[in-house]
């Protein structure tokens, strides 16, 4: 008796692949798809946040975790000080380092872009069916488990 194919779940590697595209896409949507007239572009925006997650960060973490040189993200970091958005404090332990910081224009800028962000992905949501959504719904815990570090 052969298989019903229906019922036979792809692979992982089918799945790892369909899963690798779909984010891709969506995270490119995201960042473009949902245009605004913010001042500053995708990558500023996601260095923005990431000091709002974890203020005090330093040139060389931020850099690590974009996968970026040091000078590159360095150059980004003055743009977004120059602008107002960012700002440098000494760190208490090490005075010679500098942990960044978003200043009152930059938390509101942060906000203003989660929120067009969170109505542009909501808008797309509400156009699929009430069973996708549930889909959608559904796999968050497993989503959010895969998108967490291992060690």
């Amino acid at each position: 008796m052969a298989d019903n194919p229906a019922s036979t779940p792809p692979s992982t590697e089918e799945t790892a692949e369909k899963l690798r595209i779909a984010i891709l896409r969506l995270n490119r949507q995201l960042r473009h798809g949902a245009k605004s007239d913010a001042p500053v572009g995708p990558l500023q925006a996601t260095i923005l946040a990431l000091v709002k997650l974890e203020p005090g960060l330093g040139v060389t973490e931020l850099a690590a975790r974009e996968g970026m040189t040091v000078p590159s993200m360095s150059l980004h970091v003055k743009r977004l000080e120059a602008a107002g958005y960012l700002k440098r404090n000494a760190a208490k332990e090490d005075r010679r380092r500098a942990g960044l910081h978003l200043t009152e224009e930059g938390r509101i800028l942060i906000e203003a872009l989660k929120r067009q962000r969170t109505g542009w992905l909501a808008g797309r949501l509400e156009a699929l069916s009430p069973a996708q959504r549930r889909k959608i719904a559904d796999a968050l815990d497993a989503l959010s488990d895969l998108a967490e570090p291992r060690p």
